[in-house]
């Protein structure tokens, strides 16, 4: 019995990548794109964040937004791809520094693939390359027993390389980056040879430094990038609209029904989230205590497509409290010591005396009993 299955050609896949998503955006936009492009860049800088934020082109297509936040930290990051400069998207969990990375390498290159995966246990070889070494004992060091990394990738061939996490990646893994950028070339000394970046070549990395496990990075190599901080949605509606259109997007791709019925709910979980985020209640009449979480647009977008799924596949369809309660309590209470305190205490004082939240608050005490 084989240890895996391959994927069929037109298989349905869950989780497409960007440019396969939206592939006929992207084609829209360079079929009408007549401004200049940067050599290798399959749209324009102006196409490429219009792209992102969304707009009308003049034969009436309707490009989605991808990124609901200010116009210009777009602008910039965009510009800055177009230099010599790499691009250091910075901001707290589940500020949609993923999701934008992949998006502008999709639009750019055409190709969001050449990743970078942080943790702790980055090797240097994912930066610079590794070797196959059954052609190393084979034949000795040699080209053919090289094995490019996604930067060396992205160096020779002119593209655009994402780096996530990369403050997860150990200090010494990280300068391994200050060549690339600032020499743009990657030296293989075991062959006596070198890459040099193409033309199109641009690296974009992701980091925050609020996150446990982080690695901060030196000035050397922070020096090689123009960081663009990506901040939390500034109102409540701004945070309900991002949180509707991702959660309808990823129910379309998990066959959920849609939550047109579901908005109430998503009001609550966006409140609640803010309210304990920022320490204080929307009308700024009462302070609460915060938790140790994040409590970010991206956990939110993951409560409510829970509660969708929930109400799919065991309730009437409808998104309602009993649905959201679980996902509310298990994304507040991640320190069972000192979170639960601040979640009873939260629930009793401001859910409970909230005009419209009754059938909240008793789902929600119902599963933090």
């Amino acid at each position: 019995m084989p240890a895996y299955v391959e994927q069929t050609s037109g298989a349905e896949v869950l989780r497409p990548h960007a440019e396969h998503a939206f592939a006929a955006e992207l084609a829209a936009l360079a079929a009408q794109d007549d401004r200049p492009r940067p050599d290798r860049w399959k749209l324009s800088p102006w196409a490429v964040a219009t792209y992102l934020l969304g707009g009308t082109l003049p034969d009436g297509t309707v490009i989605t937004p991808k990124y609901v936040g200010p116009r210009r930290i777009v602008e910039v990051a965009v510009t800055t791809l177009a230099t010599d400069r790499a691009l250091l998207l910075l901001g707290l969990p589940g500020t949609a520094k993923t999701w934008v990375s992949e998006h502008l390498a999709a639009a750019v290159s055409g190709d969001s693939t050449l990743l970078v995966q942080g943790t702790a246990g980055t090797p240097e070889e994912a930066i610079r390359y590794g070797w196959n070494y059954a052609q190393l004992l084979a034949h000795g060091p040699g080209r053919d027993a090289l094995v490019p990394s996604p930067v060396m990738r992205g160096m020779a061939e002119g593209m655009t390389v994402r780096v996530e996490e990369l403050t997860r990646i150990p200090a010494d893994v990280q300068d391994t980056l200050i060549t690339v950028l600032s020499e743009k070339t990657l030296p293989i000394p075991e062959l006596g040879e070198e890459v040099q970046a193409v033309r199109g070549f641009n690296l974009i990395a992701t980091a925050n430094d609020r996150d446990r496990g982080v690695n901060d990075l030196s000035s050397a190599l922070r020096r090689r990038f123009n960081t663009v901080v990506l901040p939390l949605p500034e109102s409540a509606e701004a945070e309900i609209d991002i949180v509707t259109r991702r959660v309808d997007q990823i129910g379309r791709s998990l066959d959920l029904p849609s939550a047109p019925d579901g908005t109430d709910e998503i009001r609550r979980v966006v409140t609640v989230f803010r309210e304990l985020r920022d320490g204080l209640t929307g009308d700024g009449r009462t302070k609460v205590k915060s938790p140790s979480g994040t409590l970010s647009t991206a956990e939110a977008i993951s409560v409510v497509t829970g509660g969708l799924a929930l109400s799919a596949h065991f309730g009437d369809g409808v998104l309602r409290p009993g649905d959201v309660a679980a996902g509310v309590l298990g994304a507040v209470v991640r320190d069972p010591g000192t979170d639960r305190v601040v979640w009873q205490e939260y629930l009793e004082t401001v859910v409970r005396e909230r005009d419209g939240w009754q059938d909240f608050y008793r789902a929600c005490r119902e599963v933090s009993a």
